[in-house]
């Protein structure tokens, strides 16, 4: 299984998650005993997650996904500016979510252009700061699909001279690699280190935040209902179990990704694609000439390898990636892995070499059915 934007859960979040469902289904908001009870381990979690990224307690709130997270981040970065700036600058390799936002609030706005690995100029970054009045930044700590990581700190020193907040995209890389400092407002998502579904939001205290609308208690006034506890405490031991082994995980993972890289590479007309260095050590991509990424996805399963293709954001739909036009890389033939957490796949290092021996038959035999064969 290499395809593990979400994954089984790590096997000491599902023990918490089955322990919780007896000791933290209360309504952390009762008074009786019960309730008191889940109100505690959910202010635990609470504490652990935000010592794991670099957050006080009091700044962290729970949403129902990452996905979330960023569109509460967002309008509560952007709402309390409104009468000053409405514009949000993003790239034009984020998740599709903060495009949509960024188009939401202004139809003309362009997206940030990147280099071909996939990477932000804080120098860009600076020249569309200028241009007029922006509201919010929010940009990506590491891209999901392609691995490549950006230069947080010199993107937040832009944003800092030009009085504008950052909101930090780290739903593919917090627990997998070490968490950045650098920003006004951080999310994560607890399924990028084999933990539920939990979107995790950030915001510096001192940070101008205010969400449109009615003012709701639960969750610092982010949303409407209090997060199921027991969900909570399994996101905040997964993560916990992820910090612990992060350093030897991070560079199990590197090895096995560059033995991945390499033998992508050595099939003709395969473009390995991303930073080969300063990247996320569990994500490759790769693209070959002349075939579709649907067609090589399914031989690869019926020879027993799960991987992804089309974009990390819209794979439903196998749709050329966005991410892969901006780089200027080709858009088709794309095979995306990303390797699960080996305490969730102890044999993954055995799903990567049989990855590695089927992928150049499986290309050749694609295009040999095209009548192409490798050029």
């Amino acid at each position: 299984m290499l395809d593990a934007t979400r994954s089984p859960l790590h096997p000491a979040a599902r023990d918490t998650l089955l322990a919780a469902l007896d000791a933290g289904w209360a309504d952390p908001r009762r008074l009786h005993r019960e309730a008191r009870q889940a109100r505690h381990l959910l202010d635990r979690a609470r504490e652990s997650i935000a010592t794991s990224i670099g957050a006080r307690p009091d700044e962290v709130s729970f949403h129902p996904s990452g996905a979330h997270a960023l569109r509460v981040g967002v309008a509560g970065l952007r709402h309390p500016r409104r009468r000053t700036a409405e514009r949000l600058v993003t790239s034009a390799v984020d998740r599709a979510v903060l495009l949509h936002e960024a188009h939401e609030a202004d139809p003309a706005s362009v997206p940030l252009p990147v280099d071909r690995l996939a990477r932000i100029s804080p120098e860009t970054l600076g020249m569309a700061l200028a241009t007029g009045p922006t509201a919010l930044v929010a940009l990506q700590h590491a891209n999901g699909e392609v691995g490549t990581v950006q230069p947080v700190a010199a993107l937040h020193d832009v944003c800092r001279e030009a009085s504008v907040p950052l909101l930090l995209d780290g739903t593919a890389s917090l627990g997998r690699i070490a968490t950045p400092g650098s920003w006004d407002a951080l999310v994560g998502d607890a399924a990028t280190v084999a933990g539920p579904p939990v979107g995790v939001l950030a915001v510096r205290t001192g940070a101008r935040f205010d969400l449109p609308g009615p003012r709701w208690e639960p969750e610092h006034g982010r949303e409407v209902e209090d997060p199921w506890v027991p969900l909570v405490l399994a996101a905040a031991e997964a993560w916990q179990q992820a910090l612990h082994a992060q350093a030897a995980e991070e560079a199990s993972a590197l090895t096995l990704t560059e033995r991945i890289r390499a033998a992508a590479a050595a099939v003709p007309d395969v473009e390995v694609v991303g930073d080969p260095d300063d990247r996320l050590p569990h994500v490759v991509t790769f693209s070959a000439l002349y075939v579709d990424g649907e067609s090589i996805v399914d031989a690869l399963d019926q020879r027993g390898v799960a991987v992804a293709s089309g974009s990390a954001c819209t794979s439903s739909r196998l749709e050329p990636s966005h991410v892969l036009a901006a780089m200027g890389a080709l858009t088709h033939g794309n095979v995306r892995v990303t390797l699960p957490l080996e305490a969730v796949r102890p044999e993954r290092a055995d799903d990567v070499e049989r990855l590695c021996r089927e992928l150049p038959a499986v290309v050749a035999d694609l295009r040999a059915r095209l009548g192409v064969g490798d050029l």
